[in-house]
This record gives C-alpha cells, structure tokens and sequence, in this order.
C-alpha cells in the first residue's frame, strides 16, 4: 500500500474522475480461504456490512478470521467516480475510500458484534489517515444496508464515543451512511485475500486498545 502526501480533500461529484461504465477485470470465484462465493447474490440468510478502516488488505483479514463472517471482498466506496482504479483511490480523485465487504450469518454473528470488531481493529478518530497511511482513502466509514443496521451503527458509534473521550481520545470522525446511494465497486483480483497470498505483506491496522461496549453479552443473572 501507499500513500500521497498532501493534504487530504474530498473531491466534489464535479471534480472526481470520471471512471468508466464497466469494469476492467473479472473478480475471482472464491474466497482463498473461505472457500465461499466473492460476488452475490448470497444466500438468503446473510447480511451484508460494508467497513472502512484503513488499509483494506489487513482490514480484510480480520474479518476473514471472525467466526459468522461467510466470505469478505475488498472494494472502494464512498466516492463518485465509476468502476475506479486502485491508482485512481489512492490519487484522491476519486472520493472512495477503501473498504471491506462482511457477508456475515447473523446467527451466527450479530451485526452488534461485527460491529464491535469494526470498531476496535483501528482508530476511528483519525480522520483521513490511519496510523501511518494518509489520503482520504483511508478515512473510516461503516456503510449499511438496513434501517435496523443504520439505528445500530449509529449507536454504536455513541456508545464508543464515550469511552474513547474518557480515555482522552478525539471525536469520531467514522462516516455512519446508508450504502444504498453509495455504490461498492469491487477492487482489482490481486487486492483480494491479500494478506493470505503474501502473508508477510504490510498490515496497517491497529486499534486504539479501548473496549466498546457494543456487542458484549450481559453476564448471566445470579439471583436465585
């Protein structure tokens, strides 16, 4: 991965580039490592969650490794230009951000625990950069595909909101959006699972070490 270093600014919808009506790749058939489908449409009783928290290839990786989570592809959203370039996102012409996308079981994995994960795997505090890596592709965003999903996020990132302050962290600056009005659009084949074909490959991820309160189960009572 890599960066420009300027000062990041979102393009306007006029100023992004301007892209093109269809891809210039074909996406792999399946997860390396789970073994599932990467484009839909998924099965019935999956949900889908959209993440962005820095670099996407070890961003992926922890979701791969969520128990609940079916299949993960990386991609760029957020921005305004059609079928973009990994060159184009990282120019910071384009408006998108990297992200993950979370087919998940909620059966399995409530969307309040994925959540959770989303949240403590970076710094949602930093604007555009995360750690080391500036531009405004790396800014974070939880994109969502409900109502219900939308309600949960945002509280979510209110109930985190008071931990990170009272360990002395910023305002959040997670951009909490509908994905309806925000087109994912796939990034190319050698972006996918990344980080499990060059295991030794640069991972910028990393939390802020605070627990959000979102996602853990009660105790069980001990009244008699």
């Amino acid at each position: 991965m890599f960066s420009y270093r300027r000062t990041p600014e979102l393009p306007t919808p006029e100023q992004a580039l301007k892209g093109r009506p269809t891809p210039q790749f074909d996406l792999p058939s399946r997860h390396t490592v789970l073994g599932n489908p990467l484009a839909g449409p998924y099965p019935a009783h999956l949900e889908v969650a959209d993440f962005g928290l820095g670099c996407f290839w070890g961003a992926e990786r922890i979701f791969w490794q969520t128990p609940g989570v079916w299949t993960t592809l990386v991609g760029y959203q957020g921005g305004s230009t059609q079928n973009p370039s990994y060159e184009e996102v990282c120019s910071g012409g384009t408006g998108h951000t990297e992200v993950v996308r979370v087919v998940f079981d909620p059966a399995v994995l409530p969307y309040e625990s994925l959540l959770k994960v989303f949240w403590e795997s970076h710094d949602p505090t930093q604007g555009f950069r995360q750690g080391n890596d500036v531009g405004t592709q790396y800014r974070s965003a939880a994109y969502t595909h409900s109502p219900a999903h939308q309600a949960v996020a945002e509280a979510s990132r209110d109930a985190y909101q008071q931990e990170l302050t009272a360990s002395r962290y910023g305002a959040i600056t997670t951009a909490v959006l509908p994905a309806a009005d925000r087109p994912f659009w796939p990034a190319e084949p050698y972006h996918q699972q990344y980080l499990d074909k060059n295991p030794a490959g640069y991972c910028g991820i990393g939390g802020t070490g605070v627990s959000c309160p979102i996602g853990v189960a009660k105790p069980p009572s001990t009244d008699a």
